[in-house]
C-alpha cells in the first residue's frame, strides 16, 4: 500500500494526470522518486501514438510538430518549464549565490526567462520536426523516461543548495539506497531498450543525455552551490532538448 501511495503522490505532483489523492505522510514519500520516470513513459507513449495517428491519417508536419511538442506540457502542466524559467533568471542575473537563490523563489517572470524559453522551443520545434520515421520516434520517446530517471538520480545523489524546499524534502525523505538502485535499474533497462531499437540513435541520445547531466551538476554547483527543485526542472527540460536534437541527427 505504501508503494501504491508513493506512485500516486509522484503522479499527482509531477503531472496533471488524475489520480487518487493522499495526505503526504513522510513514510509514503520514501519511494516517490522511483515512479517519477513513469510520467515520462506516459509522455513517450502518447508521442508514439500521435506519430502513428499522423502517419495513418496523413496529418501535416505543422500539426505533427506543434502538438508533439505540446504533449509534455499538457501532461506535466508546465511543471518543469516553471523551474527552467526561474533557473534562467537566476543564472543570467550574474549576482552572488545568495541573491540567485532568492531569485529562484521570486514568483515574478524576468526578461531572460522569457527569452530563453522562446529560444528553447524554437530549437525544440526545429529538432522535433526532423523526427519522422517510426524507429527514431520510438527511441526518442524513451527519452522522456530517461530524462526523469537521471533527474531522480540527481536528487538523491547531488548536494542540495538549500536546506528547505520541495527538493530537499523529497531528498531528505527518500529511502536513498533503495531509490538509487531502482532508478539505476530503470536507467539500464531504458538504455538497453534504446540501443536494441537503434544502436546509432540510441547511442547519440544516451551520450547527449550524459553530457547534459554532467553540465547540470557543474552549472548548479558553480552558480548555486548545489541543486534545487527549480534546477531539477531545468535539467528535465535541458535533457529533453538535447535528446530531441540527438534523435533528429540520428534519424537522418
Amino acid at each position: 500500500m505504501r508503494m501504491l501511495k508513493s506512485f500516486f503522490i509522484s503522479f499527482s505532483l509531477y503531472s496533471k494526470i488524475p489520480v487518487p489523492q493522499f495526505a503526504w505522510k513522510e513514510e509514503d514519500m520514501k519511494y516517490v522518486l522511483c515512479f517519477f520516470p513513469w510520467i515520462g513513459a506516459v509522455i513517450g507513449g502518447l508521442t508514439v501514438l500521435w506519430g502513428f495517428l499522423c502517419e495513418k491519417f496523413s496529418i501535416g508536419i505543422f500539426a505533427y510538430t506543434l502538438i508533439g511538442t505540446a504533449l509534455p506540457l499538457l501532461v506535466t502542466g508546465g511543471f518543469h518549464a516553471d523551474g527552467f524559467m526561474d533557473t534562467m533568471d537566476a543564472f543570467h542575473s550574474y549576482q552572488e549565490k545568495e541573491r540567485k537563490l532568492e531569485i529562484l523563489k521570486d514568483s515574478h517572470i524576468g526578461a531572460f526567462s522569457v527569452l530563453m524559453l522562446v529560444l528553447y522551443y524554437l530549437i525544440y520545434l526545429a529538432a522535433f520536426s526532423e523526427i519522422r520515421d517510426r524507429e527514431t520516434l520510438a527511441v526518442y520517446s524513451m527519452g522522456f523516461f530517461l530524462s526523469r530517471t537521471l533527474s531522480g538520480i540527481g536528487v538523491v545523489s547531488f548536494r542540495s543548495a538549500k536546506q528547505s524546499g520541495l527538493l530537499h524534502l523529497f531528498a531528505d525523505s527518500a529511502a536513498k539506497r533503495t531509490v538509487k538502485i531502482a532508478l539505476y535499474i530503470q536507467l539500464c533497462l531504458c538504455a538497453g531498450a534504446m540501443l536494441l531499437l537503434s544502436v546509432k540513435t540510441g547511442f547519440l541520445i544516451l551520450f547527449a543525455a550524459a553530457l547534459s547531466f554532467g553540465y547540470y551538476r557543474y552549472r548548479s554547483y558553480k552558480e548555486l552551490g548545489g541543486i534545487t527543485g527549480d534546477t531539477a526542472g531545468y535539467f528535465v527540460m535541458l535533457c529533453e532538448a538535447v535528446i530531441t536534437i540527438a534523435a533528429a541527427v540520428g534519424g537522418r
